[in-house]
């Protein structure tokens, strides 16, 4: 029992500084989700205090966002000298399980998933937070269709100290954006190109960027275009757009919006149509009945047939 209110049920996922899980409120008698800081057995007194920072920060950055897209805060409880933070439960996959799990999106669906990610982001940018962690795997898919952006746990709030180590870089590699990549300070346009990253993956099923090492993966990122996507449709140009290196020709909030609503109300493709040569399987005809017995029609029709093969065979002697 965690702060003698909540039950601790099954583990709903691990991480590399945490553990999520499902536990009940006893007090309200509604089923929330807990998530435990954990501390590697290898680091110092200050290293916990960092990560102490950081779990009350997200906490802080999400019940700041007020947005169906972010999860909602009820609790933040210290047990055991560490923060845990109750949030609700959101009940579905997350958007990498569903693409390995699934399959690969269609655009015009990874379009509506952009759409509710743009939502968010612009909800946070408002706030002054960025969230630094934009990847396929941070995006929940609940059963109802309800897209959710979670952990803000590296995420950067406006006005508060930096607490990641100088020279270090914390997020996904294939999602950090180049300007993060070469410790330039960032701002919106970093979430704006992880989006960017995530669409890409959405519809190919991997990363723009991914050469097997973290340094191998940031020095792309930095200096080597995106692998033309196969898939993206018409979800292409906004991906370009938004993987541009430069973050001021990178697309913004309005020219992304502006895009992926077009791929989501374009109009369905209609269906080409069929060659007249195209090969088909197709069931036989009935067959036709056979025909009837030779009565008198047929007999009278039989013997005018035999009176002009007659003539024709009397022409052909003559002309011999």
């Amino acid at each position: 029992m965690l702060a003698g209110r909540y039950r601790l049920g099954d583990v709903l996922g691990r991480g590399g500084m945490g553990t999520v899980w499902r536990a009940k409120d006893e007090t309200l008698g509604r089923t929330v989700a807990v998530k435990e800081l954990r501390f590697p057995s290898s680091i110092d007194d200050e290293e916990k205090r960092r990560l102490i920072t950081r779990t009350l920060r997200e906490a802080k950055a999400i019940a700041r966002i007020r947005n169906n897209g972010a999860v909602t805060v009820f609790d933040v409880v210290d047990e055991d000298d560490r923060p845990w933070i109750v949030m609700e439960l959101v009940e579905g996959k997350s958007l990498a399980e569903a693409i390995r799990e699934d399959g690969l999106l269609e655009p015009k669906r990874a379009a509506e998933v952009g759409l509710a990610i743009l939502d968010v982001l612009r909800s946070a940018h408002r706030e002054g937070i960025l969230h630094r962690d934009v990847k396929p795997s941070n995006v929940l898919i609940a059963e109802d269709g309800r897209v959710v952006l979670t952990d803000f746990g590296i995420a950067q709030v406006e006005g508060d100290p930096s607490i990641t180590s100088t020279g270090m870089l914390v997020g996904a590699p294939s999602y950090i954006s180049p300007e993060r990549a070469r410790g330039h300070k960032p701002g919106p346009a970093a979430d704006m190109w992880s989006l960017g990253g995530l669409l890409y993956a959405a519809v190919e099923g991997v990363p723009p960027y991914d050469k097997g090492s973290a340094i191998a993966t940031l020095t792309a990122v930095m200096t080597e275009p995106v692998d033309p996507p196969k898939n993206a449709g018409p979800l292409e140009p906004v991906i370009y757009g938004l993987l541009a290196k430069d973050p001021a020709q990178r697309l913004d909030d309005a020219g992304a919006r502006s895009l992926l609503t077009e791929v989501v109300h374009a109009p369905e493709p209609k269906a080409e149509p069929e060659p007249a040569d195209a090969t088909k399987v197709v069931p036989l005809p009935p067959v036709p009945p056979l025909d009837k017995p030779a009565g008198k029609g047929s007999s009278a029709v039989s013997a005018r047939g035999e009176e002009a093969a007659e003539k024709l065979r009397g022409a052909l002697k003559s002309v011999r």
